[in-house]
């Protein structure tokens, strides 16, 4: 049996690409699914509350920190199995994001390219169903396989029973809570092209286009690159948490209503399911009278990306939180649309809709 060997009072700052909150009282380290078993259960047996941390980069941890047991998944396996026709790549959750997609990319397998320089680990793509530049892991997922916490068995979950949707799954929903990812598999084709679906590739390299994926990789780094979102120590607007909040699914009523009241013919507005359609969430801030570089104490909004709030430097998570609710408010005022926040809220009473109101 793994044995916990638990650190006290561990900075989260640190551990987080926002650069903010406060320590666990806390925190272990994973190697193995069986070793994450024997924390939860020891988390049971002292009453603590569990959070299971990835790479941080979808995380605002509040300044009072977490009053519980914070658990990293450490397990970096990566394995590929041809499988007819198609490969099977099975990674740890532990296995770091863009380590994942270039070793596809360098194996010729199409399905992540555009998901390149994402920071994070791949236990947390499933969650909230990780997507850019036309693709979602969703497209490409055969198997979530987790641990439900409160039992400490391993289940396997299809990806039609996952409920993936826009930056969204039942792991981030109704399940939340509910079970730790240890390992997700893929299934990706063989292929020498990559996906061009997105207007910042169609720029480079053409509609229609099938660009080799070493190309269509590189350019989607060149792309997040800049917009500060590849992190990279010289970069002051490199203490984010990537896009704060998501682009809007509305009908196409409101769609026309935010229209009007912005009266703007050249509102972006693309096409989602249920007949609804998506907005951008980026253009709206700006077009509600806030500026890329617009500070809030020690917080601000990037200067080359209008979705992303930055950490200045020895920012605190409240001054974060009140740049965030700034942002709602304006643009809830001036649009009336309501902007949902992407990250994780960890350790803030209330939760999400606690911090923000």
């Amino acid at each position: 049996m793994p044995r916990l060997n638990p650190e006290e009072n561990v900075p989260l700052a640190p551990l987080t690409t926002l650069g903010v909150g406060g320590p666990a009282r806390y925190l272990a380290r994973c190697p193995t699914p069986a070793s994450l078993s024997v924390a939860f259960d020891h988390a049971r047996e002292l009453g603590l509350a569990t959070f299971v941390l990835g790479g941080g980069s979808n995380l605002l941890v509040s300044d009072d920190g977490f009053d519980g047991l914070v658990v990293r998944i450490d397990d970096g396996s990566l394995s590929f199995e041809d499988e007819s026709g198609l490969v099977t790549v099975r990674a740890g959750a532990g296995v770091d994001w863009d380590v994942l997609v270039a070793a596809t990319v360098d194996a010729g397998l199409g399905g992540l390219e555009c998901l390149s320089g994402i920071p994070g680990l791949v236990g947390a793509a499933p969650i909230q169903n990780l997507g850019a530049y036309g693709q979602e892991v969703s497209e490409t997922i055969a198997a979530v396989h987790a641990l439900e916490r409160a039992t400490g068995d391993f289940v396997s979950f299809a990806p039609e029973d996952c409920g993936f949707g826009y930056r969204r799954s039942h792991f981030k929903g109704a399940w939340a809570g509910r079970y730790a990812v240890v390992r997700v598999d893929f299934r990706l084709p063989r292929r020498s092209f990559g996906a061009v679906r997105y207007a910042d590739l169609e720029r480079r390299f053409g509609a229609g286009a099938a660009p080799p994926l070493a190309k269509v990789r590189q350019a989607v780094l060149e792309v997040r690159r800049s917009k500060s979102m590849v992190l990279e120590s010289d970069d002051p607007n490199r203490r984010s948490a990537g896009s704060f909040f998501t682009n809007p699914i509305v009908t196409p009523a409101t769609a026309d209503d935010v229209r009007r009241r912005l009266a703007a013919d050249d509102m972006p507005v693309y096409p989602a399911a249920d007949g609804r359609v998506k907005l951008s969430a980026a253009w709206l801030i700006e077009r509600s009278g806030l500026r890329r570089g617009e500070r809030l104490g020690r917080a601000g909004i990037s200067t080359r990306h209008s979705l992303a709030l930055v950490n200045l430097g020895g920012a605190t998570a409240a001054e974060i939180v009140a740049l965030a609710r700034r942002v709602r408010s304006q643009v809830r005022e001036r649009t009336g649309v309501v902007l949902e926040p992407e990250p994780v809220f960890l350790g803030f009473a209330g939760g999400v809709d606690g911090a923000l109101s």
